[in-house]
């Protein structure tokens, strides 16, 4: 049960049948099977890389084969196609290897037709198949259309950026960790062996192995946060304010941001409540180290206008994270973004009744997408006269290049420019 080839399919097979989400299943699976450091780097690669560019390899199996595929013969092909078309396992061997696996999880009646499927996948590398197939930009980068067509819109006048963007979502991601103020610091983290960041202060990436083995991380003053997300919690505690005591974390699961902030609003003598509608999730928040959290439904807030600062990082399409969470870009669909909009809307607005006037709300998207983002604000705005859209990149001066296209004084960040995730960060105050 240890062979990496066979516990990349099953995890392939929960993404694909049940919407499992590939780093748990894989995390999950890497455990329960008593992976070795090396097996579990390969079944990761395996996994990552096949959900990543499943669009370009199906290109090429829907032209090689012309009959329906059962969903558990594309899954194994799209192992092999990524083995013999973007890892350096030589061609023989990801075809035996991937020909017994069909054997032993989907059939002996296929196996036949994936090794002849197969060896015709490596005739060709993969740029050549792209030129023989007049692939479009979108399969060359495997994303859809509609991916696609959105991230050009959220670039503006800089589409030009498009390619380099789609192939920075493509790029494995690093383990970057976060230092919680008054908890750890940078220092500390690199004097366990990772290396400090320059894109955030409190962020440092850690170059290899598990996170768990820093004592900072194992004891809950430091954690694994993308650094844009840290820029979000930092920009949003930037913000003046003439009285500074209570901060309200709207959605907080499963609580990245919210324990930072906590950590932030401590080192202050303020008070963070974070709150979460689903109590599962309340739970995560609590488990990373935040002393208070309750269950309940943001756009219902039990309190009054009481909060110096509310940060509101709302359910959103994920489009921005598509560097670790490769699957989502497959999920996604244009109706999932219009459904996601009247919650955002009424989640924004929820955020500034939470808010005392004076304080400021930080609307917060791990989506670049301008109906999440910009849309959202300016809609929000438009119907109350008490709050006014505030500047973010002068509260980080040391990031270049981060003001949206789209909305002008709101934070944008990108892969491709930054190294982060695509977080959008609009600060608003209440007048």
């Amino acid at each position: 049960m240890s062979d990496p080839r066979r516990l990349a399919f099953d995890v392939i097979r929960a993404v694909t049948e049940q919407d499992a989400y590939a780093n748990l299943e894989l995390g999950r699976l890497l455990r329960e099977r008593r992976v070795s450091a090396r097996d579990a780097a390969f079944a990761t690669e395996l996994v990552s890389g096949t959900l990543r560019l499943q669009g370009s390899y199906d290109l090429i199996i829907d032209h090689l084969v012309t009959r329906r595929l059962d969903p558990a013969v594309r899954d194994v092909l799209r192992l092999g196609a990524h083995q013999v078309l973007s890892m350096r396992v030589p061609t023989h061997a990801a075809v035996a290897t991937t020909v017994s696996l069909t054997r032993s999880a989907v059939g002996h009646k296929v196996s036949g037709l994936v090794n002849a499927v197969l060896r015709r996948v490596a005739a060709r590398s993969l740029e050549e198949w792209f030129d023989r197939l007049d692939a479009s930009l979108a399969v060359r980068t495997s994303h859809p259309e509609w991916v696609v067509s959105s991230l050009a819109t959220a670039l503006g006048e800089r589409s030009a950026e498009l390619p380099d963007l789609l192939a920075a979502d493509n790029e494995r991601p690093t383990v970057t960790l976060v230092a919680r103020p008054g908890l750890a610091t940078v220092e500390e983290l690199v004097g366990e062996g990772a290396q400090a960041l320059p894109i955030s202060p409190l962020a440092a990436v850690l170059p290899g192995g598990d996170p768990g083995a820093l004592a900072a991380v194992r004891e809950g003053r430091a954690g694994v946060q993308d650094a844009g997300s840290q820029l979000v919690a930092l920009a949003t505690a930037a913000a003046s304010v003439d009285s500074d005591s209570r901060w309200l974390d709207l959605c907080a699961g499963p609580g990245g941001k919210a324990a930072l902030s906590s950590a932030l609003a401590a080192t202050r003598g303020a008070v963070l409540l974070a709150s979460e509608r689903a109590p599962h999730r309340a739970a995560l928040v609590r488990s990373a180290g935040v002393p208070r959290v309750i269950a309940a439904d943001g756009t219902r807030p039990a309190w009054g206008p009481v909060f110096d600062r509310v940060l509101a990082d709302v359910p959103c399409s994920g489009l921005g994270a598509l560097r670790r969470r490769p699957e989502s870009r497959w999920r996604r669909t244009p109706s999932d973004v219009s459904d996601l909009v009247p919650l955002q809307r009424a989640l924004l607005a929820s955020a500034l009744d939470s808010t005392r006037p004076g304080g400021v709300v930080g609307y917060a998207t791990c989506s670049p997408v301008v109906a999440e983002t910009a849309e959202v604000v300016r809609a929000v705005l438009d119907s109350r006269d008490d709050s006014v859209l505030e500047p973010v990149p002068p509260l980080l001066p040391w990031v270049a290049d981060c003001e949206s296209a789209i909305l002008p004084g709101a934070l944008q960040l990108w892969p491709h420019r930054h190294g982060t995730d695509a977080m959008f960060l609009a600060l608003l105050r209440k007048r």
